[in-house]
């Protein structure tokens, strides 16, 4: 069983106040994010489920996916979700010099925005990103302080399910998914066929059980 924390300790964000681990508000509202996508079947699949419940989420995708799928990328953006930058190929920040990180950043940065160009949408300037997530929560300090002065907003999470970890059962996703989620979480989920398994048995139930105390869901907007 992995080590890491289901929530984000206060001392990591009291270490790094500069990324965003959650939005507080007062208002019943969580923040339901979905990395490393587009994936075929999954993420149709999950976009379908959050309709089901009028949910909006964030997805941040890999820019390398974006190009192998560009019609489920549209389909995120014209279904209303927000979408972030996750590098083009899920780059670990740790083992990557920093120039290579960046230039991989702005890689898909290039497809996301020549894809949203290429959409329908009306108000292309809604849908300007400016949301990065570091695969692996790993990331220098050095590249972040170089994010933030490019004007990305780094977005971390409070509550991590971990629906990709083959030593976690679908019932206990579940439950780390609820249990120490508060108003103003950001969730990580994955639109992955590794994390499938889990995430199809864990999102439609999280979404009933607080829909039904009255939570809505919604996309970062910071």
């Amino acid at each position: 069983m992995t080590l890491k924390p289901i929530k984000t300790p206060k001392v990591a964000k009291k270490m790094f106040p500069n990324y965003i681990w959650d939005i507080p508000t007062k208002e019943k509202v969580i923040y339901l994010t979905f990395d490393d996508g587009p994936t075929p079947i999954i993420t149709n699949w999950t976009l379908d489920i959050l309709d089901k419940y009028n949910a909006k989420a964030t997805f941040f995708c890999i820019g390398n996916n974006i190009e192998k799928h560009p019609a489920i990328f549209q389909n995120i953006i014209e279904k209303g979700h927000a979408i972030g930058n996750h590098t083009h190929n899920h780059l670990k920040g740790w083992k990557t010099k920093t120039k290579d990180y960046l230039e991989n950043i702005c890689d898909a940065q290039t497809t996301i925005n020549s894809e949203i160009s290429n959409s329908s949408i009306v108000n292309q300037k809604s849908l300007i990103v400016n949301l990065f997530r570091p695969p692996y929560g790993k990331i220098k300090p050095k590249q972040g302080r170089k994010l933030i002065e490019l004007g990305y907003k780094i977005v971390m999470w409070d509550i991590l399910p971990f629906d990709w970890d083959k030593t976690v059962n679908p019932e206990t996703c579940y439950n780390n998914a609820i249990t120490k989620t508060n108003k103003g979480s950001i969730i990580v989920f994955h639109d992955s066929v590794k994390a499938s398994k889990n995430m199809q048995f864990a999102l439609p139930r999280m979404l009933e059980y607080f829909s039904k105390k009255g939570y809505k869901f919604k996309s970062v907007n910071v």
